[in-house]
């Protein structure tokens, strides 16, 4: 009996153990744990990225052909290294330092050993790879720029790094991923998914086919092709007109919310970072400290506002009932702040909020800023109230767009002047310049775009974004369909837009109007400062304009910020007016306007002394 019992534990154990054994030979086997078999070499095959077309589907980025070296740092065998050099284009100690960074990846694993090689040397090489044993040829694509503009809102794509490796397990070493702009953000809809082969190989590492037939294998999915909402055409006009001047544009469709187009001034040509001459090209525009042409101005250059905030104090003074549209104010070429008085260039007298607004007075807005306040019991109060209604227009926070980059302005609140102050030691005239933009507020081109979008709108915007359609789908993003509300009624609207389209007909914009064209504007000059060797120095001022069209039924809000551009109808107000004659009318009939922006430059601004240094102003700048 003992031995019947001995007998079948036996065999039950021996059933169990074969079962165990095809259940994870047949049914329990997965691409990792055959990677970490060195018997089996994976062969990679990549697809090709997904296109990016424009929003009225022309083609902004596609593919070209390229070819890697690829090696397997265990099955290379003696070789002659300089001739191998020579014919891969690299000096002795760049092959033995990445033969050497392929080992420490893994010796059974393919790196890339060079990257991106053209058709030319793809074809010279391909006939002698077979004399170096462990190294062979893969294809792949690169980008192709069907458009020398737009790179910041594109962005590029370079080979993965250690961190991208540890944070994502679907890279291997010598990928390429997304790196800035919508190939980051829309890396997995653009990339695709790679395919794999899994081959066998004999106890003497010959390959002896697929391993298991081929069961693991899968196919590379190609990347989808998508529609960003930017205008190719307005995009590069906005280029040529901002060459030779640092700023930022940004116009946006007050309907969507999609930005039609993002400018950056420098920039440069996207095809710069394709390639061989990639790593070469980027260490050139990175150490560029003085253009800065990496440095995406359209959402990441903070500056003071300028005129243009006017605008939305006035709508938070009738929102508080301070003010009516019939309020007038006596400038007198300026007004006090205790015994210092502040200038102004609207030619004094009797203002209401119409001429307030066209002609640009800051002693209407300092006297409305200041009702704001004295409505309150306490200035803690009319602080709460005057940020929130602020902050409801998208500024001072980051906005939520699809664009991942960028700054989130400021606009300050009562623990910022306590601080600085002390509690209950300030009041509105403290903190006076923030009534005409200026001061301690802040925003970016993307921001103020979006506020002349919000007042377009009469009290609402929609989240700005650049992905229109993947794969010619329409995007059901909620994100970016819902509207964001205002604090301000409705009602309140008319009477600022009113004045806004005054600055064209008969205010700080009327030389600058557009024929067939009723826009609504708002100039703006902003003080520049800086520190020179340690004093306080000023600048040419910054020149800014907000502006959106036509103005019963907007299709474009546009923001033009330019450094060291004079006041804001000249370069801003120049180049807005000349963006919206362009997208609405697809032509110019202001020639005078478009040579002087084409031909002008700021260059003999910025070859000025300035060291870099942005000035943080503690005081009343006017």
């Amino acid at each position: 009996m003992k031995k019947i019992l001995l007998s079948s534990i036996i065999i039950i154990i021996g059933v169990m153990f074969i079962g165990r054994l095809s259940y994870l030979q047949i049914f329990s086997f997965s691409p990792d744990q055959v990677l970490e078999d060195p018997a089996i070499k994976p062969i990679y095959d990549y697809p090709e990225r997904g296109y990016i077309y424009d929003r009225n589907g022309e083609l902004l980025v596609g593919n070209d052909p390229a070819y890697d070296v690829m090696v397997i740092p265990r099955e290379v065998e003696p070789l002659d290294t300089l001739e191998f050099c020579n014919l891969l284009g690299i000096d002795k100690e760049k092959f033995v330092e990445k033969l050497r960074k392929a080992r420490i990846y893994s010796p059974r694993l393919p790196s890339v050993l060079v990257p991106q090689l053209s058709k030319e040397d793809y074809a010279m090489l391909q006939e002698k790879m077979r004399k170096y044993e462990g190294f062979y040829i893969q294809k792949r694509s690169l980008r192709y720029y069907d458009t020398p503009s737009a790179a910041n809102v594109l962005g590029y794509i370079s080979e993965v790094n250690e961190r991208d490796l540890a944070k994502n397990p679907y890279y291997a070493q010598g990928e390429l991923t997304g790196r800035t702009g919508v190939e980051k953000q829309y890396d997995e809809v653009l990339r695709g998914r790679k395919g794999v082969q899994y081959i066998q190989k004999d106890r003497f590492n010959r390959d002896i086919g697929r391993y298991k037939g081929g069961i693991l294998d899968t196919l590379p999915e190609q990347g989808k092709e998508i529609h960003i909402s930017i205008d190719k055409l307005l995009q590069e006009y906005g280029e040529r007109l901002m060459h030779g001047k640092r700023g930022g544009i940004v116009a946006i469709e007050p309907a969507s919310g999609e930005i039609l187009s993002m400018i950056s001034g420098p920039t440069y040509d996207p095809a710069l970072l394709v390639g061989r001459e990639r790593s070469k090209n980027y260490s050139k525009l990175h150490y560029d400290t003085i253009s800065k042409p990496l440095f995406d101005r359209s959402i990441s250059f903070e500056k003071e506002p300028g005129s243009p905030f006017k605008t939305l104090n006035a709508l938070a003074a009738l929102q508080e009932g301070v003010i009516n549209p019939m309020t007038k104010v006596r400038c007198y070429n300026g007004f006090y702040v205790g015994r210092n008085k502040k200038g102004c260039h609207c030619g004094g007298g009797l203002r209401n909020l119409n001429s307030g607004i066209y002609k640009s007075c800051n002693a209407y807005f300092a006297d409305t800023f200041r009702k704001i306040f004295d409505k309150f019991p306490t200035t803690d109060e009319g602080m709460d109230v005057w940020e929130k209604h602020m902050r409801s227009f998208g500024l001072g926070g980051y906005l939520g767009s699809d664009i991942y980059t960028g700054r989130p302005g400021r606009i300050p609140n009562k623990a910022f002047y306590d601080k600085w102050y002390g509690d209950n030691r300030w009041t509105a005239s403290y903190i006076i310049s923030n009534a005409i933009g200026q001061g301690e507020v802040a925003a970016t081109p993307l921001q103020l775009a979006n506020m002349a979008a919000a007042i377009a709108n009469r009290g609402f915007y929609y989240t700005p974004h650049v992905l229109k359609k993947v794969e010619g789908k329409d995007i059901t993003n909620p994100k970016f369909v819902e509207p964001k509300h205002t604090t301000i009624d409705r009602k309140h609207f008319d009477e600022v837009i009113r004045g806004m389209a005054d600055v064209y007909k008969k205010g700080t914009a009327k030389w600058i109007q557009v024929p067939g064209i009723e826009i609504a504007g708002k100039t703006g000059t902003v003080e520049n400062f800086t520190l020179i060797d340690s004093v306080k120095t000023q600048l040419t001022d910054n020149s800014v304009f907000v502006a959106f069209a036509p103005v019963d039924q907007p299709k474009i809000a546009i923001a033009v910020y330019i450094e060291n551009g004079y006041y804001g109808g000249r370069y801003a107000g120049h180049i807005a007016s000349l963006m919206i004659e362009k997208y609405l009318k697809g032509e110019i009939t202001r020639k005078d306007l478009e040579k002087r922006m084409l031909e002008k430059t700021l260059e003999h601004e910025y070859a000025k002394p300035y060291s870099g240094e942005e000035f943080k102003i503690n005081e009343y700048v006017w």
